[in-house]
This record gives C-alpha cells, structure tokens and sequence, in this order.
C-alpha cells in the first residue's frame, strides 16, 4: 500500500482522535460537576467476585510506601502515591485502575482495610474534583469502578458514614462519566470494558431496572461487535482474550448471584471465548506470542480455565481470528495466518503473518519474540517487526509497516500497510487428522513493494514427531520471483540450547527432549537473538536462520525432527 493511500486513512484517525479530545476537555469544563451530578446511592447491593491472582505479600509493601506495579517499584516516602510523578505510563495506570485493591483484600487484616480506604480516600482528595488526564482516561475510569466494586468489602470495613457515602458519591460520579463517553470510544477493548463497567454498576447499585435494561443491551452489541465467531477478538491479541474473560466471568456471576437475566451475547461470548483461549496454550502452559502477547502467568490462566466446564481439545481452527494450530502427540504448532486488524484496533498488531511457535512435552523451543510489556518502549517496535517472529522476512523489510512516527503522540503506533489478503486452507489427512495435520497459506505483504507474495505450509505428521515446512516466494500469477535477499528464521526459546551437528541443527532443551532441524538445501546458520517476553524482562537467545536468494530457490523445504530416547 501506498503512502498515498495510508495517509487519509491515518489522517482520519487523527482527525478522531482530536475530536475525542476536544469532546473530553468539554466534558472536564467548568460545568462537570452539574453534567455527572445525581442522587448519591444509599447503598451497594453487592461486591462483584475478582479473578485476578492476589498476592498479601504486596499489601505489606504497599503499606511501607513501595508501589511494585508495571515491572516497577515506586518508593513515595511518606506521600501519596497519587501525587508522585512517575514517568512510567504503565506504572500510572496500574495506580489508577485500583487493580491492587485484590492483594490489600487477601491479607484479610484490619491494617489493609485502613490502607485500602485511606488510599481510595486520598484518590477521592486528589482526583475526584476534577477530570483530569490520566486519572480519568475512560479506560482506566472503567477499570477503576469494577475494582472498588469488586473490592468495595474492604474499602468499606469499619468505614464511618461520611466516608461511606463519599465514596458512594465518587464511585456514582465516574459510573456517569462512563455512561457519557462510552460511546464515543475508540472501539476496542478499552470500550468494551466501559461497557462491562457499566453493567457491573448497574448489579451492583440500587437503580431503576430501565438503566439495567440498558446497560445490558449496551453490553450485548459491544459483546456481538467485539467477539468474534471462533472466539477471538478483533484485535488478534491472544491477551485480549485473556484479561477480558477476567471480566466477563465475574460479570456472569454477578448476573446470576442478583439473580437478573444475562445478556446471550454474554453467555455465547465466554462460552466462545474459553475454547478460544485454550487455542491459544502451548504445552508449557504459556500463550502463543502474536500481536502483543508478551509474558505468561500461568496461574492466571489456569484460574480463567477453571471456569470451562466443558474442558474438551482446543479447536485447530480459527478462521475468524486468523490462527491455525496443529496438535498430535504431545506436540503444538500454533501460526498466524490472519490478515492484519482494522488501522484502529492495530496499535499492539505484529508484522507476524505466517509466523508460528512450536512446543512439545511441557516445553517451547521455537517461538516468537514477544512483548517486554513493562520494558523500555524504544524496543516495541522491535518486537513487533517480522523478523522478531518465526516466518520469512524479503529484503529486511517488515510484512507490515508501522505509523509515522510525527503522529505518535495523536494515535500511538497502529500497523498500516500490512496484509489484507490472506489466504489459509487445512490439509488434514485422517479421522480428525490423525495421520496429519497442516495447513497452506499466503499473504499479500510483500506485493506492493515487491510484486511479491509469500506462501507456507506446514504439516505436523508422524504422530507428532515430525514438522515439515515449504516457504515459497512468488510473483501474481505464480511467476517466478525477483532476485532479492530472503532469511527464514526460528527463534529458539531461552530455556533450549541451539548447537551444530554437522549440517543439522541440534535444539536441546535441559531435560533432554529435544529438535533436530535441516533443510538440504541451505545451510542452517545459528545468529544471536533477543526474547522480549521473559518473565524477568529481555533475554538473550539464538536463532536459526536460512539466509539465500528468492530467484535461486523459489521454494524452499525444511524439516523438524523430534529426538526420541
């Protein structure tokens, strides 16, 4: 795609994005306090269930000044914490979304019931006379009331009454707030979750049944825009996923503890949903690394699945999402082979098409790069180019570019000139693919620039023992390629050694189990490589790399091969 033809669409962005600010910087005016003001609840009927893993260790930090939230520790010495400047984004909205609330909940002690209501007490101080950036970014303002509702027990405990109806009165007010710029979100997770906000208030206060009504409905077509048919969410982020399913499934609760009727698109959603996370698991455990997909807690997921009654095989296929998984004896394949999300649901989106992890026996050995979440953001874009992930890269260009750099500040980094057409079909072979699994497919990234268009296939077979994989570079039409530089790369996980075994190569992880890779008609090279989504930040790890030039092998085989014992 053109810069011609990105620019209008990246302008129209722009365009939004000033009208939302406008419309926010009115909504703070002078006159806010008239626009959100109402009758104060008397009361809260409820606090909603919070899946979320605690830790009552960081309660005790918390109480001695030391914030560690976002991969970073803030000491306020004696401050409030709502009153330090922080220069870590991350860090700011982990304060402000009131997440924490969870860990001052599990240390079940009076001492963190004072802490929880001196700091929502404070917040109250500082930000609730005014609306201000970042305090009341419509998305964290929506994060913030499902936590002092999901936590208001412990807020509230041994509260005396002015405090009890200030903070009914602050929380009221924010509920307004969203109610007024929900729809005019960028649509996306964060109005998504405005809109679950929204329905978590309505459960939990005493309001007329029209405004349950309506945040129900308001719900269901954000669900129903959302969500897609495999389960997935239109951004392609197997994280979404996961931090929305922490949402929904308290609100399923929540529905059926105030015993009101939940919104189908609620219950097809998660019910979608589940599965489509369970796709997304390798055998460690850990989430496939695409589109912004960085760390894995384990625990986090296992608290979600234990919510999926149904507990059967995840699906090896989501087209709407865009992903394929081959699975067979004790082995996972899972690649993207999607075309890129919308411009405005890109901001997170990898220039990853056609890439793919594999692991086996409790263990990852070829993946992609990942997202340091918490890390310095010169290296995103890092992570997010085509080279960070396990496919083909053309002359060291990326399959997908990214935003300008002089609009950041306006609409942050969406992917622009990535893949649109992308094509996938299965080739199974057996009862459910038992005797194989693969797939075959192509995507248009590379045709603008270079007239070309990139196709792979991978074949899982041999009762999971071998993969198998064909990449292909060719012209419209299947013509023969340009001559141009082509490097196939596998990035190796950190936990596995990569060595040389005469014209193979060896990946070995520290139990034994391990690959052996070839491809008879290059060379394997071994290169230095970086793995942003290691639990204790970057880390330093190696590749395989197939380095040669298109016109001389238009199409190229490789293969892996499971070491057995």
């Amino acid at each position: 795609m053109s810069a011609a033809v990105e620019a209008p669409e990246l302008w129209g962005l722009v365009a939004k994005a000033l009208w939302r600010k406008t419309r926010r910087r009115l909504r703070a005016g002078p006159g806010w306090r008239f626009r959100y003001a109402g009758r104060t609840p008397d009361r809260l009927l409820i606090a909603p269930p919070d899946l979320r893993l605690a830790d009552p260790q960081i309660a005790q930090d918390i109480y001695y000044g030391r914030f560690p939230f976002a991969g970073k520790v803030v000491e306020t010495s004696g401050r409030s914490p709502f009153d330090i400047k922080v220069a870590s984004p991350e860090w700011v909205e982990a304060l402000q979304n009131f997440h924490w609330l969870r860990h001052l909940r599990a240390a079940q002690t009076e001492l963190a019931a004072v802490n929880a209501r001196a700091l929502v007490g404070e917040w109250i101080g500082l930000h609730g006379k005014r609306i201000s950036h970042p305090a009341w970014d419509a998305g964290i303002t929506a994060s913030r009331v499902i936590s002092w509702l999901q936590h208001s027990s412990i807020i509230l405990q041994g509260a005396d009454f002015a405090f009890y109806r200030q903070f009914l009165k602050a929380l009221s007010v924010q509920v307004r707030y969203l109610r007024a710029v929900a729809a005019e979100m960028p649509v996306g997770e964060d109005r998504l979750r405005a809109r679950i906000a929204l329905a978590f208030a309505a459960l939990s206060l005493p309001v007329p049944a029209a405004t349950l009504r309506t945040a129900t409905r308001c719900l269901a077509e954000e669900l129903d825009r959302q969500i897609l048919p495999d389960g997935g969410h239109i951004s392609r982020s197997p994280l979404a996923v996961l931090e929305l399913l922490a949402d929904l499934l308290p609100l399923r609760q929540t529905y059926a503890n105030q015993s009101a009727t939940p919104p189908q698109a609620l219950m097809g959603a998660v019910d979608r949903m589940l599965p489509a996370l369970r796709f997304f698991r390798h055998q460690d455990g850990s989430l496939a690394r695409f589109n912004g997909m960085g760390v894995t807690v384990h625990d986090r997921v296992a608290a979600i699945l234990r919510h999926d009654d149904a507990c059967a095989a995840p699906l090896l296929h989501a087209p709407h999402s865009g992903y394929e998984r081959l699975s067979m004896g004790g082995t996972t394949v899972i690649a993207d082979t999607g075309p890129a999300p919308a411009v405005d649901q890109s901001a997170q989106a990898h220039a990853g098409c056609l890439s793919f992890e594999l692991s086996s026996s409790r263990r990852s050995f070829i993946v992609n790069a990942g997202v340091d979440t918490f890390g310095a953001r010169d290296f995103r874009p890092l992570a997010r180019a085509t080279a960070a992930h396990s496919t083909a890269v053309f002359n060291d260009a990326s399959s997908a570019r990214f935003n300008l750099a002089g609009m950041n500040g306006w609409i942050g980094t969406p992917l622009v000139a990535g893949p649109r057409v992308v094509r996938s079909r299965r080739l199974d072979e057996g009862r459910n693919g038992s005797t194989l699994q693969g797939f075959i497919a192509s995507h248009d990234g590379y045709l603008q620039r270079f007239g070309l268009f990139h196709e792979r296939q991978l074949v899982l077979s041999d009762g999971g023992q071998m993969l198998e994989g064909i990449d292909r570079f060719h012209a419209a039409g299947n013509g023969l390629p340009r001559s141009g530089h082509v490097a196939i790369r596998f990035h190796v996980h950190p936990d596995a050694e990569l060595d040389r075994d005469g014209d193979s190569l060896v990946i070995q992880g520290r139990d034994g189990e391990g690959w052996i890779f070839r491809c008879g008609e290059v060379l394997p090279e071994i290169e230095d490589s970086i793995f942003f989504a290691g639990l204790a930040g970057p880390a330093r790890t190696k590749q395989i790399v197939l380095h040669y030039d298109a016109a001389e092998h238009p199409t190229l085989a490789w293969r892996f091969t499971r070491i057995t014992s």
